[in-house]
């Protein structure tokens, strides 16, 4: 393809993009309004609507969907509820063609107005108050639960290949689907599916792309090529069989809260390294050809500290801010449970408590010599104390972080559709928080793994006022058109 077809071409599509951009917010409006929240319970069905309508505008495409049963699972409370299907849906089967496979979830975190919400959440509400962000242009915020996280992108993927087949143009690349409804619930079921269909549905897949996450930027577009892990511990002090009065026991006790306090307060000190011997061995040396990446990346440190509403970081410039973001482990404490909480004063000395902390980790970070590690410095700790308490560490939950290639195909036929639809070249970021389905998909299928957000780093996912604005609703659609296009290029 020339490029003067190319840009005719994308031309073409763009101001099909343009002139429908009431459809598209419509169908946004239509899904925002299903309640699709995965992790309580009394909602499940709700969940299961929302997979049928995705199921509905998947076959709507044209493309094959199979809605694949996963089954159930049992609460804690010993209810048992039926697992969302999975869609996986396929259109286009060209040889000649590159295969995408893009994955998305149709359910969200809970949200109620009551919560601090300025509009109904499940109500798609459009304010014009992102023209302080685009300046000369005449659209809002689209604000409703699951706007950014994930219903907006998934849909902005399907308008982009509607666009292709209402203009009746050859699709430039065979599509497959991954859709489901229990992301935001630990995606129960979903790793198990994937083992099972790697040697079939994932047989002929080149590419797989993910849509779930944000720029680091308002206004910069961003390629995210790697996310740190999680290893979450419960650390449990125990003194007897029941909690008991501070006047008639206190000061003749070894108290289990004040071990607790000793045990986290060794875990990380005030400059935010952790102290955990050995925690930092097997963290890769920063390349030159990685911190080249840095330099260029946009981020506005004191938008971002007045965003966060704290009066100081811990480092004071850019690169040192992102890199203890992306590359370095980091430990935060998140709670004691087992300790008076309420408002006003109970003066009672727990039985047991639980402290409960996460620590983030990097590539080539082992899970289980972290968790080794941990074990060993709190019993380490707790030996010093000469605590006649139980002590008892573990680890409930531990996910690996995730790396990819910038250097993939797949990044360069991406970074070229950004650089096409928005007018510059994207930063190469990664992601703090954890990823765990990029990882999944990476490990499971060994194909290349790519994010392509669309979202921007104000959209408040999992937050109050959930939004996504008109502007990267409608131009990540005309980025995923152009990065199909640019797919096709390559092969």
């Amino acid at each position: 393809m020339s490029c003067s077809s190319s840009s005719a071409l994308e031309m073409e599509i763009f101001q099909y993009i343009d002139a429908h951009q009431s459809d598209f917010i419509k169908d946004l409006k239509e899904w925002v309004a299903v309640e699709s929240d995965s992790v309580q319970p009394h909602l499940r069905k709700e969940v299961m609507r929302m997979m049928a309508l995705a199921a509905d505008r998947l076959a709507a495409l044209g493309a094959t969907v199979n809605l694949r049963n996963l089954g159930s699972h049992q609460l804690p409370d010993g209810q048992v509820l039926p697992l969302p299907s999975v869609i996986l849906g396929e259109l286009g089967k060209d040889p000649q063609n590159p295969t995408v496979c893009f994955y998305g979830h149709v359910d969200v975190q809970p949200a109620k107005k009551e919560d601090g919400w300025n509009t109904d959440p499940y109500t798609l509400t459009e304010i014009d108050d992102c023209l302080k962000t685009f300046p000369f242009s005449f659209e809002g915020n689209l604000y409703g639960r699951g706007a950014t996280d994930n219903k907006g992108p998934v849909l902005a993927w399907i308008n982009a290949v509607e666009t292709f087949r209402a203009l009746k143009l050859a699709m430039p690349v065979n599509f497959k689907f991954v859709i489901e409804g229990m992301e935001e619930a630990g995606s129960l079921g979903l790793e198990k599916l994937l083992e099972e269909e790697n040697q079939s549905f994932f047989s002929d897949v080149d590419y797989i792309v993910i849509s779930d996450n944000l720029w680091l930027s308002n206004k910069k577009p961003a390629l995210t090529y790697g996310s740190r892990g999680n290893a979450c511990f419960f650390v449990e002090v125990e003194c007897g069989s029941k909690d008991l009065h501070s006047g008639t026991f206190g000061g003749i006790i070894h108290e289990p809260l004040l071990d607790l306090i000793a045990l986290l307060d060794s875990l990380v000190d005030s400059t935010g390294r952790i102290q955990i011997p050995g925690i930092y061995d097997s963290v890769a040396a920063l390349t030159e050809e990685e911190r080249k990446l840095y330099e260029s990346i946009e981020y506005d440190l004191e938008e971002h500290r007045i965003n966060c509403g704290v009066k100081k970081f811990l480092y004071d410039t850019k690169e040192e801010i992102l890199l203890h973001l992306w590359r370095y482990p980091s430990l935060s404490i998140h709670g004691i449970e087992g300790a008076f909480h309420e408002s006003g004063i109970k003066t009672v000395i727990p039985a047991k408590v639980i402290g409960k902390f996460s620590i983030r980790q990097v590539p080539h970070m082992d899970l289980s010599v972290v968790k080794q590690q941990v074990v060993e410095h709190l019993e380490s700790v707790f030996s010093k104390r000469n605590s006649p308490n139980k002590l008892k560490v573990s680890m409930p939950l531990g996910a690996k972080p995730w790396l990819a290639d910038v250097n993939d195909l797949l990044y360069k036929a991406a970074r070229r559709a950004i650089k096409t639809v928005f007018g510059e070249d994207p930063d190469f970021i990664r992601d703090g928080s954890t990823v765990p389905i990029a990882r999944m998909f990476q490990t499971i299928t060994q194909k290349s793994v790519m994010m392509l957000p669309i979202g921007a780093a104000d959209d408040g996912e999992h937050s109050q006022n959930e939004k996504i604005s008109r502007h990267n609703y409608i131009e990540g659609t005309k980025l995923f058109a152009a990065f199909f296009l640019e797919i096709s290029k390559l092969h």
